[in-house]
C-alpha cells in the first residue's frame, strides 16, 4: 500500500494557503481581480452662497438660526455656529461642506447631523435620525 500521508499534508497545506491569501486580497500570480477602489465624495462650490444667517427648521421639533461661515461663494466648506434652542442635536453643528450628494452638516467631532439637497431657495432633507429638516434664508 502507498503511504498518503505526506500528500495529503501538502494538499491541505495549500489549500490552506490559497484561502489566506484569497482573504487577504492579496492577487494570485495571473489573476486579474483587483480590489475596486472606493471614491472619495468630490468637493464642489454650493449653488447659492451659504454665507450668512439661516433658520434650520423640523416639523414639530423646532427652529433656530444659524450663521453659516464661508471665505466666498465658491468655497465647499465652511463653519456653522448655531444659536440657541435648536431642535435635535444640531445645537452641536460646527462644520458644513458641499459635494455631489448635496450639503452636509456636522456636529463638533465631525461626524454627521444631517444631508441636505438643494430645494427652491433653501435645502431639505433628513437629519441623522430620521426627521425631516429644513433650511432656509
Amino acid at each position: 500500500m502507498h503511504d498518503i500521508g505526506p500528500a495529503f499534508r501538502a494538499s491541505v497545506l495549500m489549500l490552506a494557503l490559497l484561502a489566506v491569501a484569497g482573504c487577504s486580497g492579496v492577487g494570485l500570480p495571473g489573476s486579474s481581480a483587483a480590489p475596486e477602489a472606493v471614491q472619495p465624495a468630490v468637493p464642489s462650490a454650493p449653488p447659492v452662497n451659504l454665507a450668512g444667517r439661516w433658520l434650520l427648521s423640523s416639523p414639530s421639533r423646532g427652529q433656530c438660526h444659524m450663521t453659516f461661515g464661508a471665505a466666498g461663494p465658491t468655497v465647499s466648506e465652511g463653519t456653522i455656529a448655531p444659536e440657541g434652542g435648536c431642535p435635535g442635536k444640531f445645537f452641536t453643528s460646527r462644520k458644513w461642506n458641499y459635494d455631489q450628494a448635496g450639503l452636509t452638516m456636522r456636529d463638533h467631532t465631525g461626524q454627521p447631523l444631517a444631508q441636505l439637497s438643494r430645494e427652491g431657495a433653501g435645502f431639505q432633507g433628513k437629519a441623522t435620525s430620521g426627521e425631516p429638516v429644513a433650511l432656509m434664508r
